[in-house]
């Protein structure tokens, strides 16, 4: 990574989106951070430059196509191409129903929005400029919560969760999207990855019942990882810190 890398990171004006920024700022990228609020991204990006990083503020809504659009374009007119794509923002869909029988449709479609269709939308806008890249990345921010075997492993902590309708499925989803691109993108050279970070003492987690035990900086060292992947690294995997996570 050098100075003349152009990322992205969608929903990083806090916990483990900011961690992203700021530890990708240090290896010498230029960091857009999107965040849907930009005086919080503004806040966010002034707090990382005063550590040295090139960290600029994006508006960037991923459920709002002209924010979409315009941070595309933005980039465009500024850089020419992006090297790195983070899909980060995401939600729980906490505090709500959302227990399969009892589930508020409205709020699973809210959480899907985000979590699956906003990446397909963001990830879509970005591509002709990720397609000028020689070494374009796209790391999916997922959780380990979306993987089917450690849900139905009575030995994993997950299989004892309480079901949930909104935020599990939606990861899961974004796992096999991950999957779809990574095949689509191939030929392009474009490597593609799902991540877990874990569950990372953030805001995001507080409604989510997960024991947690490691810090923002924690969760962002595997995004960070396949954010930077050589050209022989992987691409439609699933990853956390130990290598690959089951599907």
């Amino acid at each position: 990574m050098t100075d003349e890398t152009i990322a992205l990171i969608t929903g990083a004006n806090r916990g483990v989106g900011r961690a992203v920024a700021r530890q990708l700022a240090d290896r010498g990228a230029t960091v857009l951070l999107g965040s849907r609020d930009l005086g919080r991204g503004e806040e966010a990006a002034e707090a990382l430059r005063s550590g040295g990083g090139d960290v600029r503020a994006l508006m960037l809504d991923v459920t709002d196509a002209a924010t979409i659009e315009s941070a595309a374009r933005q980039i465009d007119e500024r850089f020419g191409r992006l090297d790195v794509l983070v899909n980060n923002a995401g939600i729980s869909g906490s505090p709500g129903p959302t227990e399969p029988a009892t589930a508020d449709l409205n709020l699973v479609r809210r959480v899907f929005e985000t979590n699956f269709f906003g990446v397909i939308a963001v990830t879509n806008a970005m591509l002709p400029l990720l397609s000028r890249s020689a070494a374009a990345r796209i790391v999916n921010v997922s959780s380990g919560i979306g993987s089917l075997t450690y849900m139905t492993d009575p030995d994993h902590y997950m299989s004892r969760l309480a079901g949930h309708a909104a935020y599990p499925p939606s990861k899961t989803a974004l796992n096999s999207l991950t999957v779809q691109y990574a095949k689509d993108l191939r030929e392009q050279g474009i490597l593609i990855n799902a991540c877990t970070p874990g569950p990372c003492a953030t805001d995001f987690t507080r409604h989510l019942g997960l024991p947690v035990t490691r810090t923002a900086d924690d969760g962002a060292a595997i995004v960070v990882r396949l954010a930077t992947l050589g050209a022989d690294g992987p691409t439609g995997g699933f990853f956390d810190d130990d290598g690959v996570v089951p599907w």
